[in-house]
């Protein structure tokens, strides 16, 4: 994307931070920010959008300033989409077994083994199947449980839908104590062409 830096983890977890040029498609129908304000009102997360087409994430802007965001979106797709280490027992699609990868901050978390991320991005190359879906699941709830234990949701649904060989979509339900459920969908093409070489 023209404009700005872009970090990219590769595949699936890849989050480009670009500054004007291309229209977001966010996840609202609308296209809108959901639940972004100007960042001049106020300290929160700066509002990442994810677009469904690009199959990645933006720095958002509203009233020529960077959007802010004090509702959950930004840290879903941070949870999400930023590379979890990988286990010890998890097979890169690299195939290099020095693929770990993982957020350089985990060495200073508070609790030791706490890691951030997920682990979608072993599934890169992978051939969209029902145990594919099973292992996105686990993934994508293992990446949010820190919403639970920090009490940020009281519950947490999640669904995979494999709508044709190659997309993949993530749906995540958020129940907030005492609020209103929000919800997400995010989609992505999937490159299996490496994996059925």
């Amino acid at each position: 994307m023209p404009g700005g830096p872009s970090f990219s983890g590769g595949g699936f977890s890849q989050i480009a931070f670009a500054i004007g040029g291309e229209e977001l498609t966010g996840l609202g129908s609308s296209g809108r920010v959901t639940g972004a304000t100007s960042s001049a009102l106020g300290l929160a997360d700066l509002a990442l959008t994810w677009s469904n087409a690009a199959g990645n994430a933006d720095l958002s802007i509203i009233d020529a300033d960077l959007a802010s965001d004090r509702g959950l979106e930004t840290a879903v797709l941070l949870s999400l989409f930023t590379d979890r280490r990988a286990k010890n027992d998890d097979v890169p699609p690299s195939g290099d077994p020095d693929d770990r990868r993982g957020w350089w901050a985990d060495q200073f978390a508070d609790v030791e083994g706490d890691l951030f991320g997920s682990r979608l991005w072993l599934l890169d190359r992978s051939t969209l199947t029902p145990e594919v879906a099973k292992r996105a699941e686990e993934y994508v709830r293992e990446a949010l449980a820190w919403m639970l234990a920090d009490l940020v949701v009281a519950s947490i649904g999640v669904t995979i839908d494999i709508s044709t060989r190659d997309t993949m979509f993530i749906g995540v339900t958020l129940q907030r104590p005492g609020r209103d459920a929000v919800a997400f969908r995010f989609g992505r093409a999937w490159d299996a062409m490496a994996a059925a070489a």
